[in-house]
């Protein structure tokens, strides 16, 4: 089976800054994994839904409000009521990340190591994967490439065709995937006081019947991993 990956970060800032003071704050990675062959399916039902209520340009988590806060609830009712898409994310507490001693001061190094525990986990033998990440400035500039050949030499009876970046605002399945992640950050960050982005962040759990929060190794469709630096789930 073929499949596309939808990737993006929330508040990556936090590889770059000193650990302390960050006590409660964590760098979010996530990824949507759609099943290539739905996908045209999907970006159109996504297209009906802008059309319904009136959604021109970017969707993303900062960017839900009052106004928009029913095509937002319905972006997340057709999440839910696909079987063509999973949702993965990793949750990394801010001072707990130290490039220093764990890669060689290399702080996008760590980013990119991340980026392979989160897909390398739900990358199955026999199937083929697409990867898209919104665009970023690397400071080393074959990261993406390097990603892909890993990936690709550790899932041997699996085929990692691609690793590429592409505007966010060109692709309506990683906007979802930035709303699924902002939701994720909301909660473990403990809210904030917009009315709309809990309204999100609570329908989400009502449709998975608890809060977001870490989740088991074996769940499938809405899959949050709290890294611990010593190891566990």
């Amino acid at each position: 089976m073929n499949f596309d990956i939808y990737c993006d970060e929330s508040r990556q800032e936090y590889f770059a800054t000193p650990s302390s003071g960050l006590q409660e704050r964590f760098v979010l990675i996530g990824g949507l994994w759609v099943i290539t062959e739905k996908r045209e399916e999907l970006k159109a039902q996504i297209k009906q839904l802008r059309a319904t209520h009136d959604v021109h340009g970017e969707f993303k988590w900062t960017r839900v409000s009052p106004s928009r806060l029913s095509f937002y609830l319905d972006v997340v009712n057709l999440f839910f009521s696909s079987d063509a898409m999973r949702f993965r994310c990793l949750v990394l507490p801010a001072n707990q990340l130290d490039a220093i001693h764990f890669h060689d001061g290399d702080n996008e190094l760590m980013f990119y190591k991340f980026y392979y525990q989160l897909l390398h986990h739900w990358i199955l033998d026999f199937n083929a994967y697409r990867v898209f990440t919104d665009l970023r400035t690397n400071r080393v500039k074959q990261r993406l490439d390097r990603l892909r050949q890993i990936l690709d030499n550790s899932n041997y009876f699996a085929d990692v065709a691609s690793v590429q970046a592409l505007p966010s605002e060109q692709l309506d399945l990683l906007q979802l995937a930035d709303l699924l992640i902002g939701a994720v950050g909301y909660r473990f960050h403990r809210g904030g006081a917009s009315s709309a982005k809990l309204a999100v962040a609570q329908a989400i759990e009502i449709k998975l019947g608890h809060p977001i929060q870490p989740t088991r190794k074996t769940e499938e469709k809405f899959n949050v991993f709290r890294w611990r630096p010593g190891g566990g789930w």
